[in-house]
């Protein structure tokens, strides 16, 4: 461009010296208009080039994220795939789990049943007792656990209070209880006496344990009278060691001074029982 306006330049200077000042003015105005088109041309080819840079750093800077899209897309691909494997791990591991839980439902179902099933036993050994005791007195409590019966019998049943000489009423309600030990022949019996922790001496007593253990065996010479095998007897004094409640008031002293008569079947003897009982139970007898 600046050959042109150089060539432009001389040629006005040669032409100056034989044209008219008319066709120079007009020369002069055209060159101007060259001039003005060079310097608009000048700034358009400014601003496309600025434009092109413009556009070339966009581009590149479009190409960079293209380039961590594909990044973002491989790892999100293999993370998909090691998600996918970890996904049929977890179902694998959801499964086992679900069929651990069904197996302790179903474990838990069955304890139940057999619950169920102790507790029917229960009833119906403790009502053949009460049966065969013949007796329903809030003073004599009659339980089984583990395979043995209990029957529990209250201290103002059976002695005066610090004795150890058995009253007549008390013979009565054993006469029932020998009854029940001698319907079961090969059951062993054993009595157990209970005191409260009221210090006591009386007599050739010198404590509870004596106490406890002289009621046991008052108990047992009554039962062989009333015919049990004394071979099957056994007695035992307790003390006020094993109370049912504390001993803080005069009605828990009372109910811990007790005779508990334990009757001791051997296993297969046991379920015997149980097998008749329930069978009463479910005829309705």
């Amino acid at each position: 461009m600046k050959r042109i306006l150089m060539l432009s330049l001389t040629t006005m200077l040669l032409l100056s010296s034989c044209v008219s000042k008319k066709d120079f003015a007009a020369l002069e105005t055209k060159q101007k208009n060259t001039q003005d088109l060079l310097n608009t041309a000048t700034v358009k080819l400014n601003a496309c080039l600025s434009d092109e840079a413009a556009a070339t750093a966009r581009a590149n800077a479009l190409e960079e994220r293209i380039a961590d899209l594909r990044r973002s897309n491989d790892n999100l691909i293999q993370s998909n795939k090691g998600l996918t494997m970890l996904t049929a791990k977890g179902a694998d591991n959801i499964e086992k789990t679900l069929e651990s839980i069904k197996e302790k439902d179903l474990k838990i179902t069955r304890l139940q049943d057999a619950l169920n099933k102790k507790d029917s036993v229960t009833l119906a050994i403790v009502t053949s007792l009460k049966r065969e005791v013949g007796i329903n007195d809030p003073d004599i409590e009659i339980n089984v656990e583990k395979g043995v019966v209990f029957i529990s019998i209250s201290d103002k049943l059976l002695f005066k209070t610090g004795s150890y000489i058995v009253t007549s009423r008390a013979k009565e309600v054993l006469a029932k209880v020998a009854t029940v030990v001698n319907s079961k022949p090969d059951f062993e019996t054993m009595v157990e006496g209970h005191t409260d922790n009221r210090s006591f001496q009386k007599g050739v007593l010198l404590d509870n344990w004596d106490l406890s253990v002289k009621r046991a065996t008052s108990i047992v010479r009554i039962l062989e009278e009333l015919g049990v095998n004394p071979q099957r007897l056994i007695a035992a004094g307790r003390s006020y060691y094993v109370p049912l409640v504390d001993n803080d008031t005069a009605e828990n002293r009372a109910k811990n001074r007790r005779t508990r008569i334990v009757i001791m079947p051997k296993i297969d003897q046991f379920y015997d029982m149980v097998e008749k009982e329930m069978k009463n139970l479910s005829t309705g007898n």
